[in-house]
């Protein structure tokens, strides 16, 4: 699995879990037992899939608010994390490792072509770029974390 890959399933699992509900109400269509399949299925997808599947599912079709789940995982998180302005923070806050060399591979798997030994200016691409991802995707991203 890729590193966004990764990033995604620490934080889009989280709101779809405040979205639960909605795809139970397709559970009782037992006449049609293909016809419910491929809706079930696409809320489970990469979340690379989950613009072409906003409109098979209700709850897909709602943008997953980034900020309130990052910010419910800080409220629990001892360390005081700032993941809005550093990927360091961003990747400690959903538990994942943020080492150099991993933000290196994610920097090659994100196409970063500036210096990778320039850690901040790559770190700092590093963060638009997931936000950005994160939006591309079917998150919410306050407009001032897109700057």
């Amino acid at each position: 699995m890729s590193i966004l890959g990764k990033i995604f399933g620490k934080i889009f699992p989280h709101a779809n879990a405040q979205a639960a509900p909605a795809p139970a109400q397709q559970a009782p269509s037992v006449s049609q037992q293909s016809a419910p399949t491929a809706p079930q299925a696409a809320p489970q997808a990469a979340p690379q899939a989950a613009p072409q599947a906003a409109p098979m599912a209700a709850a897909t079709a709602e943008r997953v608010d980034i900020e309130q789940v990052l910010d419910g995982l800080a409220s629990k998180n001892p360390q005081k994390l700032n993941w809005r302005s550093s990927i360091v923070d961003l990747m400690k806050l959903v538990g994942m490792d943020s080492t150099l060399q991993e933000r290196k591979e994610l920097a090659d798997e994100l196409g970063y072509t500036g210096d990778k030994n320039d850690s901040a200016s790559m770190n700092i691409w590093l963060h638009k770029q997931v936000l950005k991802k994160m939006q591309e995707n079917g998150g919410k991203v306050p407009a001032s974390l897109m700057d």
